[in-house]
């Protein structure tokens, strides 16, 4: 597959091009939408405690974190964590981006199945995305392909992790979407709006796990190959 010019320029427009346009739409996508206030006026914080105590999750607390785009639920210790502009903002971007992390909270108090795989995968996906590259490359540099299966199957641990997560995030922003409309935080006009929040980030993940998948299937086809010789 990447024996070829065309298999390489595939491959890197698959770990280049395609994070990059990525991270590119949402970061504009975040811009256009951070200027347009929701009809309600919540804040990002006000909007994840609205749904957080609808849902009856009353002890998960939500702080304020540095960073752009740096939200996320810890599902260990039950905190909802924004980013100081979407705590603050006014606007559909920080009212998507609120809900949809609270979507993870709603995940975890039900026990949502794919969510609870990816928490369990987090040490070995971890450990296998530090050490899998220097396993495979200190077993091609040394002839040993015991140690390059080894790193390869470290490296599929981490590649699982990324496919898991694909569920996990979309469920999550279709749970944002739920509850944003059924408590009032934005009107029918502005679902399409919202959505296009919640459909560029979720791309960011799509696109890692493309990323992912080419890295893992451009070492197995090494390994066959290195083996045939």
């Amino acid at each position: 597959m990447f024996s070829s010019l065309g298999g390489y320029l595939i491959y890197i427009a698959l770990i280049l091009i395609i994070p990059l346009w990525a991270q590119s739409r949402v970061k504009s996508t975040y811009r256009k939408y951070a200027k347009v206030p929701t009809s309600s006026m919540m804040t990002g914080a006000q909007v994840a405690r609205k749904i957080l105590d609808d849902n009856g999750l009353y002890d998960v607390q939500i702080e304020e974190t540095k960073g752009l785009l740096s939200d996320h639920y810890d599902p260990r210790k039950k905190v909802v964590r924004l980013s100081t502009d979407i705590y603050h903002g006014h606007s559909m971007a920080s009212s998507a981006v609120a809900a949809h992390e609270v979507g993870h909270a709603i995940q975890d108090d039900q026990a949502y199945a794919f969510l609870r795989f990816r928490t369990a995968l987090v040490p070995v996906a971890s450990l296998g995305s530090n050490l899998s590259f220097f396993l495979i490359l200190a077993g091609f540099i040394m002839g040993a392909m015991n140690l390059v299966l080894f790193g390869i199957i470290f490296m599929g641990a981490a590649v699982l992790f990324q496919l898991v997560t694909l569920p996990v995030e979309f469920d999550a922003s279709n749970r944002a979407m739920t509850q944003m409309v059924s408590t009032g935080i934005i009107r029918n006009n502005e679902e399409r709006e919202t959505k296009k929040v919640l459909n560029a980030a979720a791309m960011t993940y799509v696109a890692a796990a493309l990323v992912a998948v080419a890295e893992l299937l451009r070492f197995i086809l090494m390994f066959v190959a290195s083996n045939n010789d």
